[in-house]
């Protein structure tokens, strides 16, 4: 059985920037795709960045230029360097994965099967 545990969440002002990180337990062979996805209060969850074992990234439009996904086998993790933070990057974030090289070529919550337990983002104006 997968399981995430996200980390580097916090309070930063606008312009600034956080890394998060997403240690995977459990994980088996094969190709995978892994992403992030946030949720702020009142909307719905969406995808933010994604990357599969043969290293391809998607990035959600409003996230491009600004945010870096990442992994280390090594150390199964991911990350997602954020820079140049807005107020509307506020949310919870959420680490994914799944079995399928596939899965991260759309940011949808339905491709992947493996859920973190989130770590919450705020930025101030």
């Amino acid at each position: 059985q997968v399981q995430l545990v996200e980390s580097g969440g916090g309070s930063v002002q606008a312009g600034g920037s956080l890394r998060l990180s997403c240690a995977l337990f459990g994980v088996l062979g094969g190709p995978y795709s892994m992403g992030w996805f946030r949720q702020a209060p009142g909307k719905e969850r969406e995808g933010v960045a994604a990357i599969n074992s043969a290293r391809r990234t998607n990035y959600a439009d409003s996230v491009k230029g600004r945010f870096t996904i990442s992994q280390d086998n090594a150390k199964n993790t991911m990350y997602l360097q954020m820079n140049r933070l807005k107020p509307e990057d506020a949310a919870m974030y959420y680490c994914a994965h799944a079995y399928s090289d596939y899965a991260s070529m759309a940011l949808r919550t339905s491709n992947f099967g493996s859920w973190g337990q989130g770590t919450q983002v705020t930025v101030s104006s």
